[in-house]
């Protein structure tokens, strides 16, 4: 039995398992989103995040916490230059864990996990979402108004330049 054991051991041991997720923490904030198993996809949220909300406050001690995780100066500026402003008003939540499906070799479940806020995609589709929601048109209202405005001396004038619309 397993209780009160809450970290996954991923099959591997310690210094294996803290090499792994901070290369895979590395990768995640150079290139912002990556392709692995949903359990390491878990794992690696739960360890990149604390590092995120660390990476709030711009602090030599802070700097020198987050590289004794990632080991990268590459993946420490990153996260402090770019990434850092860039969350500074969000209070969580800095990545999010998508499934993919199964992998074909040995059906290991895939899952794609990528930084919140640099997903352009899901960001357009939200900006879409809030224009969307704010011209909202009833039924009801069109139905109404289409038979007053239309009178059938001008129904037929209306359905003719359609028709040499189609011919042409």
């Amino acid at each position: 039995m397993r209780h009160n054991k809450a970290i996954n051991h991923l099959g591997r041991q310690s210094g294996h398992r803290k090499a792994l997720l901070a290369n895979m923490a590395t990768s995640l904030l150079l290139q912002k989103r990556i392709k692995t198993t949903v359990a390491k996809a878990k794992a690696l949220q739960a360890y990149v995040e604390p590092l995120i909300t660390k990476s709030k406050e711009d602090t030599t001690h802070s700097r020198r916490i987050v590289f004794s995780y990632l080991k990268n100066k590459e993946a420490v500026s990153e996260l402090f230059r770019t990434i850092a402003p860039k969350i500074a008003d969000r209070p969580g939540g800095y990545t999010r864990v998508l499934h993919t499906g199964f992998r074909l070799g040995d059906g290991a479940e895939m899952a794609l996990i990528e930084l919140v806020d640099f997903n352009e995609a899901a960001l357009a589709s939200t900006k879409k979402d809030a224009a969307k929601k704010t011209t909202r048109r009833s039924r009801a209202k069109k139905a109404e108004a289409a038979p007053a405005a239309e009178t059938p001396a001008e129904a037929p004038a209306a359905e003719a330049p359609a028709e040499e619309a189609k011919a042409e």
